[in-house]
């Protein structure tokens, strides 16, 4: 289905600034549609024969709809859209005519001219038509609720001809709340409460106010109700400054342990301001749940905290032990043990400072390269870059991939080397690292910087990794399931066992070796983020 802007760019000679004020209105007509009883339908010239195309659709959630099949991207013309273009041609509200049938439903037609204001204020000129029908199937004496929703429906319409409906949108705000169904307090020019739904007047009951809203000033009764003057303060501005004939952002109030959001609107047709429509919401339980919340990320972030303590802790306890180790073997086993108990602290560390169970991974991925640099055990300088980008991933990822990573990078940068008599310490069990290669140049060959990459992509909800060097190569016979190093017994365990991925180890087409992983992301609902 096309959007509005595609529909109207495609069809019609609508500028941006038009486009962008249909755009609001259909952002903020549930409003409407719902006050009215009624189906909404943005129509938009296509020519100049009186031919129009429905760019948007909204159905009352208060009544029955008129039309059963959808209306957007609908073209017409000729006597069935002759109440529209009087309404554009004649920039009025189109009312009069007898009753029209859809098949078994009567409707009654209406036709509401939109205008777009000058950037002045003045009033501008036409540039669609929101027509309004409503479903005469179920039509019946209308209560003091509906009469209500009516009048203020109609003072709405009016102010959609006039230009000033919808108010500009504040930043941050959505408009799915609240609505006319959670609750409607209609005020006087006064701001005396003149109707209020039983939804509002129960919201307010819960703040602490028993008495009946009607007559009440609300402005005044905000500030009596509300814990913190503040809030009370600004709830009671945002009333008087819809009186005035602003669109002031939405106003919590907080009372006796309920919280009630408020939106109040102008009320101005033809550009007299007559009252304030004020909409409420009972958010007590969202709220609440809000905090459970905040706490529950504060308290995970906190235990994220004590984890890398502690393990910073260990690692710092197998260090002292290492240094008291006489057996080399020993100690370098200790020392291994000390950066694969670091680099899952590492990712304790982020996660502490994050909002929620998920890391940017690239950065993680930085501070192992250069850690695996600094401490391996190797005479020769190693370059690390990384291509591409991990994203943001899943806790239960991070902390078996940074393992993986690290070993895979501490096997490169040390077990590939010739040292400089020319022994290989290298077991033929590990990733080899780089050892001096030669690049050509015009002068004949010098020494080329030995390089890991490490690289990262993301296809079809899969994380795929590669870890190359440009060494020597793996040795003959090399078979990557049987045996090996304890290091690559870690990596074969964590990418088969807790990532449920999979990895190869193969030279790489420009010499050197390459170890390539393949990693699910989709992880109990939790596939990650790209950065």
């Amino acid at each position: 289905m096309s959007t509005l802007r595609d529909l109207a760019e495609e069809h019609t000679q609508l500028r941006p600034a038009d486009i962008d004020h249909l755009h609001r209105i259909a952002g903020d007509w549930q409003l409407l549609s719902d006050m009215s009883f009624a189906d909404l339908l943005l129509w938009a010239p296509v020519d100049a024969d009186g031919t129009f195309l429905c760019v948007a659709q909204v159905r009352p959630t208060t009544a029955p709809t008129a039309y059963q099949d959808d209306q957007v991207g609908r073209i017409v013309g000729g006597p069935e859209v002759a109440h529209l273009e009087v309404a554009y041609r004649q920039g009025r509200i189109w009312r009069e005519g007898d009753p029209v049938w859809y098949g078994d439903v009567p409707a009654r037609h209406e036709a509401i001219p939109v205008r777009l204001r000058t950037s002045d204020g003045e009033a501008g000129e036409v540039v669609a038509v929101v027509g309004r029908d409503t479903n005469l199937s179920t039509a019946r004496t209308p209560s003091q609720l509906e009469l209500n929703y009516l009048t203020t429906a109609d003072d709405l319409a009016q102010m959609i001809a006039d230009g000033t409906f919808p108010p500009p949108r504040h930043p941050g705000e959505t408009t799915s709340a609240p609505r006319v169904g959670d609750g409607l307090v209609r005020l006087d020019a006064n701001g005396k409460v003149t109707y209020a739904s039983p939804n509002a007047q129960s919201a307010y009951r819960r703040l602490g106010y028993a008495s009946h809203l009607v007559g009440e000033d609300l402005a005044a009764l905000h500030r009596r109700l509300a814990n913190d003057p503040l809030e009370g303060t600004d709830a009671a501005n945002a009333v008087l400054a819809a009186l005035r004939g602003d669109a002031p952002p939405r106003r919590e109030i907080d009372a006796r342990g309920a919280t009630v959001l408020t939106r109040a609107l102008p009320l101005m047709p033809a550009g007299v301001p007559i009252g304030a429509l004020v909409l409420v919401r009972d958010i007590t339980e969202v709220r609440r749940r809000d905090r459970a919340l905040i706490t529950k990320d504060a308290t995970i972030r906190e235990i994220h905290h004590r984890v890398k303590n502690n393990l910073q802790t260990v690692a710092a306890l197998l260090r002292l032990q290492a240094r008291r180790v006489a057996m080399p073997e020993a100690r370098v086993a200790l020392e291994d043990s000390v950066r694969r108990v670091a680099s899952i602290a590492l990712v304790h560390e982020t996660l502490s400072m994050s909002s929620d169970e998920a890391v940017e991974f690239d950065t993680i991925v930085d501070r192992v390269a250069s850690a695996a640099t600094e401490v391996a055990a190797t005479e020769v300088p190693v370059g690390m870059r990384r291509t591409g980008s991990f994203g943001v991933l899943p806790a239960e990822i991070a902390t078996s991939l940074v393992m993986v990573l690290n070993e895979l990078l501490l096997n490169a940068v040390e077990h590939g080397f010739p040292s400089a008599d020319g022994d290989d310490d290298t077991d033929g069990a590990g990733l080899t690292a780089p050892a001096l290669v030669s690049a050509p140049t015009g002068d004949g060959d010098l020494p080329a910087m030995p390089e890991v990459v490490v690289s990262a992509h993301r296809f079809r909800k899969q994380l795929h990794v590669t870890v190359t060097d440009n060494g020597r190569g793996l040795p003959a016979g090399f078979d990557a399931d049987s045996g090996g190093n304890l290091g690559l017994q870690i990596v074969r365990a964590l990418v088969t066992g807790e990532l449920r991925g999979s990895i190869e180890l193969r030279d790489a087409s420009g010499g050197g070796t390459e170890a390539v992983l393949v990693v699910p992301l989709a992880r109990g609902g939790a596939d990650g983020r790209s950065a």
